[in-house]
């Protein structure tokens, strides 16, 4: 994790995939606002406290997040004035209950031009469940949407890795639509796919998803 200092009022953080593993959580997660994700961002604040002298006690804060191809996850943190005509998003740190963040974050839509995609499942059965639901309900040849579908187990979450994908848009568009009811989709640069082939453990390399529903459907 970096944290550069603005302004007085303005920080930026680039965080990255061991950050967002240690702390649990996800760029899904910090869309979400879970638990995790409130707890990850009242660290942030502590550490930049720390490192840059960003005090933030007394202020409101605006939590700004954009996915970047060359870092996972960059966050811009200004702090206002603590006054009802400030704009900006209040921090309660009480030390009896999880500090209430609410960024606004910036959604990264899914690329439909891309010709990689990732989706993550919290479990196998997850997995299986999204590939007998596509092959009822779209059956039609994979290869028509793209050449590998492969799946991979890395620090207990499975990730099916779309590679080398065709460029018909509706086809596209409802396989997406299915994956993201199942699973969550992985706004992640390139380098995490490489991550994936080399420390991930490799379960179904090519036909994750037809072979899935042979064996377990």
């Amino acid at each position: 994790m970096k944290i550069e200092k603005l302004t007085e009022n303005k920080i930026r953080v680039v965080v990255n995939l061991d950050d967002l593993i240690e702390n649990n959580t996800s760029l899904h997660a910090l869309m979400a606002k879970t638990i995790e994700s409130q707890s990850f961002f009242l660290d942030i604040l502590s550490k930049a406290e720390k490192e840059v002298d960003f005090h933030t006690e007394g202020c409101k804060l605006l939590i700004e997040a954009f996915s970047s191809e060359d870092d996972i996850l960059v966050l811009t943190i200004t702090k206002y004035a603590n006054s009802k005509e400030k704009q900006g998003l209040e921090l309660k740190t009480s030390s009896n209950s999880v500090p209430k963040v609410k960024p606004a974050v910036k959604r990264k839509s899914i690329n439909y031009s891309s010709k990689d995609a990732i989706y993550s499942f919290g479990d196998f059965d997850e997995f299986c469940e999204f590939c007998k639901y596509l092959h009822n309900s779209f059956n039609i040849d994979l290869k028509k949407i793209a050449k590998t579908f492969s799946l991979y187990n890395y620090n207990s979450t499975y990730y099916l890795i779309v590679q080398k994908i065709n460029s018909d848009l509706s086809l596209l568009k409802h396989f997406h639509s299915i994956a993201s009811e199942f699973g969550k989709p992985v706004f992640y640069s390139k380098s995490f796919i490489n991550k994936l082939l080399e420390h991930g453990n490799p379960i179904m390399k090519k036909n994750a998803i037809t072979t899935c529903v042979k064996y377990f459907g």
